[in-house]
């Protein structure tokens, strides 16, 4: 059992909070994943967990232990960083072994872990090789087989694709879904990428300004946003939002367009809609061409409405230009609603 629970857990460094009291558990075997911009505090929870930083209040436990009084190689992890941490000077194989070997483990046992680890990352035939005739990709794949022949209770990663080109992030996301599920193990992933985020997690959970603001499944995150901070930060594009302004019970104008929405008590909220739930049609919001991308299968728009940047994804058979006018129809069941003093969703 390697459920993690962080209790209460802040920091702070001087004058400045990196961390507000974070409250989250991590399931055992569950694959989480810590996504935020530079400086969210993302990092620092990690490296709380880890034992390479001290919280200055609360509490870790990784299953029925009190780790965050312990040090890091009592806690039953294993790391990987951005910065591969291959030694330069031993073969694949011994990079593996290395800490199988400082654990005094018999050598049969050493063999069966890095020979199975070895060959769930497809490194088999690099055993041999030293670092530098490894490749960025093949470097990285050591790194990962090195912590998981480990065999320990939870991994920890900070951002370990982040050094690679876009076709072998892609190739890694794929192989590191599959291993990490197959051996069973507990892992915080550390990220500023939303797509290795929404590809990777079972769960995100997205930070700002040292705080959690939404912990939920990829595609809650993504379709119901707890906050309007989520809202802007995951999806490329991100959401489009417009001032709405009540009408009566239940219903809002944005831009000159009436629609139903909550009954909230404010006067004024904020329509939240994804470039991708709009078409053209009649009756939409009025918008102002400015600039279009033809991007393959869909056309991306950028319009003006109220003086504000607006943008569509459509079908890339509809003919639009700059300088056109069109008509903008949301998804009704896609609109998202938010309160403009505590940014909150409204339901």
């Amino acid at each position: 059992m390697a459920e993690i629970r962080i209790k209460d857990v802040a920091k702070q460094f001087g004058a400045f909070t990196a961390l507000h009291s974070i409250d989250m558990t991590v399931r055992d075997q569950e694959f989480l994943v810590l996504l935020g911009a530079s400086g969210c505090g993302k990092t620092t929870l990690l490296r709380i967990v880890a034992g390479l930083e001290t919280a200055s209040q609360g509490e870790v436990w990784i299953g029925e232990r009190r780790v965050d009084r312990l040090p890091p190689r009592d806690r039953g992890i294993s790391m990987v960083f951005q910065n591969y941490a291959v030694f330069p000077h031993l073969t694949a194989y011994e990079n593996i072994a290395f800490g199988l070997r400082m654990a005094k483990l018999p050598q049969a046992e050493v063999e069966r872990r890095v020979t199975r680890t070895a060959e769930l990352m497809h490194i088999e035939q690099l055993l041999k090789r030293y670092s530098g005739q490894l490749s960025g990709g093949q470097r990285q794949r050591v790194a990962v087989a090195r912590a998981i022949a480990m065999e320990p209770d939870v991994i920890l990663m900070d951002e370990p694709l982040s050094n690679l080109d876009a076709l072998l992030r892609l190739e890694m996301r794929a192989e590191l879904k599959g291993v990490l599920a197959e051996s069973k193990t507990t892992t915080i992933y550390v990220t500023h990428d939303q797509v290795e985020a929404m590809s990777l997690a079972d769960r995100i959970a997205i930070m700002n300004a040292g705080r959690i603001v939404q912990a939920d499944r990829p595609v809650e995150v993504y379709r119901n946003p707890a906050a309007r901070f989520v809202g802007s930060f995951i999806g490329n594009p991100p959401m489009n939002f417009l001032a709405a302004e009540r009408v009566d019970r239940g219903r809002w104008r944005v831009a000159g367009q009436v629609l139903p929405g909550p009954n909230a008590t404010q006067d004024r909220i904020e329509f939240a809609i994804r470039p991708e739930d709009m078409a053209v049609g009649e009756g939409g919001i009025p918008a102002n061409v400015r600039v279009v991308e033809p991007l393959g299968p869909h056309t991306l728009v950028t319009a003006d409405v109220g003086g504000q940047l607006f943008r569509a994804v459509l079908d890339s058979d509809i003919a639009v230009a700059p300088g056109d006018t069109v008509s903008l129809v949301p998804q009704p069941e896609r609109i998202r609603w938010f309160d403009p003093e505590t940014s909150r969703a409204l339901q």
